[in-house]
C-alpha cells in the first residue's frame, strides 16, 4: 500500500469514527477528529461557526435546551478522497434517520483535513441538506 493509499485509508477510517461517536453520544472521542480552529458550515447551524470553541458553546446551548439529535443511522456513503502531503480533502454524502420508520436525509459533506502531528484532524467541514430519500438503505 502506498503512502496515499494508507493516508486515504486513515482519512475513511476517521470519517466513520467520527459519526459512529456522535452516534455513541461520545462527544470527548468526536472532538479528538477536529482541530482547535475548525470551521463549520452546516445548513441547520445558525450561521458558519469559525472555531472549536464557536461550535462547543452552540453544542452546550443546544444540548441544555434537550434538542441534541437523536439518531438511528448516521453513516458516510460515497467517500472521494484525495490526499496531498499533509492536506486531505474527503467529500461524501451523508445519510441520516431519525427513527427507523422515518425517510433517510441525504447531506452533501466536504471535509478538508490536516495533518498535525502524524494525526489527520478535520480543519474545515461544509455540510448542505440535500433532501429526504425514500428508499430504505
Amino acid at each position: 500500500m502506498t503512502f496515499v493509499a494508507a493516508d486515504e485509508a486513515a482519512v475513511a477510517a476517521l470519517i466513520d469514527d467520527l459519526y459512529a461517536a456522535f452516534l455513541a453520544g461520545d462527544r470527548r472521542r468526536f472532538d479528538g477528529h477536529l482541530h482547535a480552529d475548525v470551521t463549520t458550515w452546516e445548513t441547520h447551524l445558525p450561521g458558519p461557526l469559525r472555531s472549536r470553541a464557536e461550535l462547543d458553546a452552540y453544542r452546550n446551548s443546544r444540548d441544555a435546551s434537550g434538542q441534541r439529535p437523536q439518531l438511528a443511522l448516521l453513516v458516510a456513503r460515497d467517500k472521494h478522497i484525495d490526499v496531498w502531503g499533509a492536506t486531505a480533502v474527503a467529500r461524501y454524502v451523508l445519510l441520516a434517520r431519525s427513527h427507523p420508520d422515518q425517510p433517510l436525509s441525504a447531506t452533501r459533506v466536504t471535509d478538508v483535513l490536516r495533518r498535525v502531528g502524524g494525526r489527520w484532524l478535520i480543519v474545515h467541514h461544509h455540510a448542505e441538506l440535500l433532501r429526504d430519500q425514500e428508499e430504505t438503505r
